[in-house]
């Protein structure tokens, strides 16, 4: 009888490790699972960059409005990005002054049917040079087509510029030649799989 009750513990013994082998493996298989989530989210991030704004910190002179008041060189900044998502067939590249005293913000500059295989727009291609082939501009809040640079009024506090680009699930938005930043915008929203920013600053 005694060797009958060592024999009942040594099996409860050997399938209580056998559990906690099993537990401490899903355990370490779960945790490998999350840390190759988070790498290839982290490796997959739609970004965007834009090294004239970054390098320096606020909008230069070379990209700010020439009229208004404003003296600048109003040319448009060199924007990159990369990893955009998978299915992305056209960008579109906006700036937006949601700090501008009008009650809606103020566009300046809207450009849409952006080719898929495009990583970036070189510097004036707002202004007209060498801008992406099939590519098309919308009418921002200065009444025209193309990239208007800042223009905030003398004394306020510095206006936040929103650069963002657009990855569309589709290779163009059918809107009028003459369509407005707003309709454009409605249009992008509806179709965008992502979007990634870059926030830079001015005031005068």
């Amino acid at each position: 009888m005694f060797n009958s009750y060592r024999y009942h513990l040594a099996a409860v013994a050997a399938v209580a490790i056998i559990l906690a082998a099993s537990v401490g493996n899903a355990q370490a298989a779960k945790s490998a699972g999350k840390t190759k989530t988070k790498t290839a989210t982290a490796q997959g991030r739609f970004k965007v960059t834009a090294p004239d704004l970054e390098a320096k910190g606020r909008i230069t002179a070379a990209h700010v409005y020439n009229g208004m008041g404003c003296t600048g060189q109003n040319v448009s900044p060199v924007i990159n990005w990369t990893n955009p998502p998978a299915g992305t067939k056209s960008f579109a590249v906006t700036a937006y002054d949601p700090d501008a005293p009008t009650g809606s913000g103020w566009w300046h500059w809207v450009m849409y049917n952006i080719p898929a295989t495009t990583t970036g727009l070189t510097a004036g291609a707002g202004n007209g040079r060498n801008a992406p082939r099939g590519s098309q501009e919308g009418r921002t809040d200065f009444g025209s087509k193309g990239y208007n640079g800042p223009c905030p009024p003398v004394g306020d506090k510095p206006h936040h510029y929103h650069f963002t680009v657009f990855a569309l699930k589709v290779d163009k938005i059918d809107v009028p030649g003459d369509a407005t930043a707003a309709m454009i915008g409605y249009n992008l929203n509806a179709n965008k799989l992502a979007t990634a920013r870059i926030t830079a600053l001015y005031a005068r």
